[in-house]
């Protein structure tokens, strides 16, 4: 089983900031969010708890590894978020679709994003065959996987939201760019 965690809440979260790469704290709802992920999750048996490198991912699965009694194997390079580049920071809310194209079109492709996140995935279920994984990570990486793997949009993870995923479909992608180009437009 793999199950994929969206960290908790941020400031910039709340003020609809994009962060990226930027490495924002949990404020105290997203510490909370955490640890509801990890009430909710102590129903399963698990293994393994890995996280993006950023501080609100790793602090998100510290919370949720003492509910379980796990520690954090180890950081992902590849899970990080979309990197938005000049833009972190910017406030989407309120901008004509045309304004917010041309903003993202600055920022990591869609497509790479998601094939950095699968590839990520495919190397931890890897490293830890046969376990129970919990993952943690980021909204638009953990959006755009799961858009790919799923092969239907989604528009949105919220904080805190846990996805299980069968790692055998993970496992068994194979990078296609029409997929790509069609689950990241």
């Amino acid at each position: 089983m793999l199950a994929l965690v969206r960290h908790g809440q941020t400031d910039w979260n709340a003020a609809g900031r994009l962060q990226g790469h930027t490495d924002v704290p949990l404020n105290s709802l997203g510490r909370q969010q955490a640890l509801d992920a990890g009430t909710s999750l102590s129903a399963g048996r698990w293994d393994v708890l890995v996280s993006s490198p950023l501080g609100r991912a790793v602090e998100t699965a510290q919370i949720i590894g003492s509910e379980l009694g796990l520690e954090l194997a180890e950081t992902v390079p590849e899970l990080l978020e979309r990197d938005y580049r000049g833009i972190e920071g910017t406030i989407l809310r309120g901008m004509d679709r045309p304004r917010i194209d041309e903003l993202m079109n600055q920022a990591e492709p869609e497509a790479d994003v998601a094939d950095r996140g699968i590839a990520g995935l495919q190397a931890v279920l890897r490293t830890y065959p046969e376990q129970n994984i919990i993952a943690v990570a980021h909204g638009t990486i953990l959006r755009l996987t799961l858009n790919v793997l799923h092969g239907t949009p989604r528009d949105y993870i919220l904080n805190g939201e846990t996805v299980e995923l069968d790692p055998d479909v993970v496992l068994g992608y194979r990078a296609d760019p029409d997929q790509l180009a069609a689950a990241c437009p």
